[in-house]
């Protein structure tokens, strides 16, 4: 069994050291280990690092194309090398190399496709009040929609096989972390959890400038998402409190026109009428485009299965 253990960098070279000599270079029930960095358009000397401290591997993307897809590349690249588990982690030296044998366990054992590394966020020294909360909230919001039960899922410090490696297919340039939660619990992948521990900060985060830009693309991601891969539930849940007001209204009509007004004909009530028939038309529309979403859906299902079908047929 191979393991590749990449690390995408942007401007790495003075913490890239400390990550590669934390890797493990054997783990029980791997026969090979090997490392690769994903140079995502560094200005500094990070692929010089890298090429002097022996890492079997080392691609560039040429230019900065952000994490996601950086996180893909790699995928794509440790996958066609053979690897057969593909471990994800930062090159800020954010997390413990020991504990990848902690990430890899699950899946030698053949009980999950997708391991996360939950960090110890309530007890988490350099996060506020504000970020702990937030983390907290936004890991329950994401179990909600993904169906899995991963307490951290922000982190990046992830484990995957290569059966979840050629089912994800990653489309946001923001982040991978949510997206792929959200398509492994949709498509049946197998996703667990593990404790692991963390080094102290080196730099400040490059993903997001502030707390309200993360929130921002974190929360596009969700509901770009939740649309994608949940559409009845989406477009069902904007059309019941539509269609409600438009049923209140129906009745109050119905109050005025027969109990206030007595049916007398002058006065009709027109404009409650108006707005009545604008509601129900909106949230029969909202249904419509829920059942039509939800035929592209089966589409795009078939459309995966293809690609993942073409993935597994080519030549590592």
């Amino acid at each position: 069994m191979k393991l590749i253990i990449q690390i995408p960098c942007l401007n790495e070279e003075k913490t890239l050291p400390q990550v590669v000599a934390d890797l493990p270079s054997s783990i029980p029930g791997i026969g090979t280990v090997e490392y690769l960095v994903i140079d995502d358009g560094s200005t500094d000397k990070t692929v010089q690092v890298a090429e002097k401290l022996g890492v079997h591997h080392v691609i560039s993307l040429g230019s900065n194309c952000g994490l996601a897809t950086a996180f893909k590349k790699g995928i794509d690249y440790a996958v066609k090398q053979g690897a057969d588990i593909v471990v994800n982690t930062d090159g800020d030296n954010q997390y413990y190399g020991d504990d990848i044998s902690k990430l890899v366990k699950p899946i030698i054992e053949g009980k999950a496709d997708i391991v996360v590394g939950s960090r110890p966020i309530s007890s988490h020294p350099e996060f506020g009040f504000i970020k702990k909360r937030l983390q907290l909230l936004g890991s329950f919001v994401l179990r909600s929609i993904s169906k899995t039960k991963v307490k951290d899922a922000a982190s990046g410090f992830r484990a995957y096989s290569k059966e979840a490696c050629q089912r994800i297919f990653i489309h946001t340039k923001f982040s991978y972390c949510i997206e792929t939660l959200i398509q492994a619990g949709n498509i049946g992948l197998r996703v667990s959890s593990v404790d692991i521990r963390i080094n102290p900060k080196t730099r400040v985060s490059r993903l997001f400038r502030s707390i309200p830009q993360y929130l921002w693309e974190t929360g596009k991601t969700m509901v770009a998402m939740f649309i994608l891969y949940r559409p009845g539930r989406f477009f069902v849940s904007m059309a019941i409190p539509v269609l409600t007001i438009a049923f209140i209204l129906g009745l109050r009509y119905l109050y005025l026109v027969y109990i206030i007004a007595g049916g007398d004909p002058e006065r009709t009530y027109l404009p409650s009428l108006i707005l009545l028939a604008i509601l129900g038309l909106f949230g029969a529309l909202l249904i419509s485009l829920g059942v039509i979403a939800e035929l592209i859906k089966a589409q795009r299902r078939l459309t995966e299965e293809t690609l993942y079908v073409l993935r597994t047929q080519e030549k590592s």
